[in-house]
């Protein structure tokens, strides 16, 4: 019998990761960011557009938004679905660390976890400012500290013992978790008023049995160790993880799902005027 072909990690992300998690998510820095009609908005790393398409209906009318990302395959699973409500938005390729945008170009800039995994994360702050126009906001969220996600942590730091590499070079996702830190860059980029928020969402992850394999291909996807494993080395890590993690997972099984608390920072930074 065939059987399915592998989706691409850009489709795997979209299908699993984006209902699962990154969609609450968006819902929730779009709350805070409080976008409006007319503005123009920039979504920074916008992965395979949850957060363009979620904001895109609240410009109505004649709002905008660009949604550029580093990852063309990403950014071909964002072109490939369904269109929202509102304007259409521009898709581009581009870099985090040097905006393709003239000073002043937008109202508001949002990055959904995302700012975790760029090389110069003051860089990439100073960007935002300086495309936003005074008075414009920047929403950024990202996830609070590994200790907060008991399931991950089990997960991450067995992969890490498994590939025989320091734990941090899976844990990048969670790297942000000090809160005065992460403020501190967006005062150092010059923005007036900093807030700071505190959120949570139960992630949801169907299909209990594909969990431990996707998340460990996400969360390794950058470590060439894993990367360079054969395909039976590979299976044997990912059976090797998923008996490391399984009492960490065990409270949070139900039948068809996964179900497990996450927490956020998200900062809302509004350019001097």
């Amino acid at each position: 019998m065939n059987q399915a072909p592998t989706p691409n990690p850009a489709e795997m992300y979209q299908q699993y990761f984006v209902p699962a998690m990154f969609l609450p998510w968006a819902n929730i820095l779009l709350n805070r960011a409080a976008p409006q009609p007319r503005e123009r908005v920039l979504d920074v790393a916008c992965g395979t557009g949850v957060v363009a398409r979620a904001v895109s209906p609240l410009l109505v009318p004649g709002g905008q938004v660009v949604a550029l990302d580093s990852n063309d395959a990403m950014l071909a699973v964002a072109r490939a679905q369904p269109a929202p409500e509102g304007d259409s938005i521009q898709w581009q390729n581009g870099d985090a660390m040097a905006l393709p945008f003239t000073e002043g170009a937008f109202h508001l800039v949002l990055c959904q976890h995302g700012l975790q995994f760029f090389p110069d994360r003051a860089g990439a702050v100073r960007e935002m400012a300086r495309v936003l126009q005074p008075g414009g906001r920047a929403a950024v969220i990202v996830l609070q500290s590994l200790d907060r996600h008991p399931v991950f942590d089990a997960l991450m730091r067995s992969v890490a013992q498994h590939l025989g590499r320091p734990v941090t070079e899976v844990t990048t996702p969670f790297c942000l978790g000090d809160a005065e830190a992460l403020r501190g860059l967006f005062v150092a980029a010059g923005f007036g008023t900093v807030e700071l928020f505190t959120d949570t969402i139960t992630a949801s992850f169907a299909e209990p049995e594909r969990f431990v394999p996707l998340a460990v291909a996400s969360s390794a996807a950058a470590v060439p160790a894993f990367q360079e494993l054969a395909a039976p080395e590979r299976a044997a890590l990912l059976k090797a993880v998923a008996t490391d993690v399984d009492a960490a997972l065990q409270p949070y099984r139900t039948a068809d799902a996964i179900r497990f608390p996450m927490f956020a920072h998200v900062v809302v930074a509004t350019k001097k005027v």
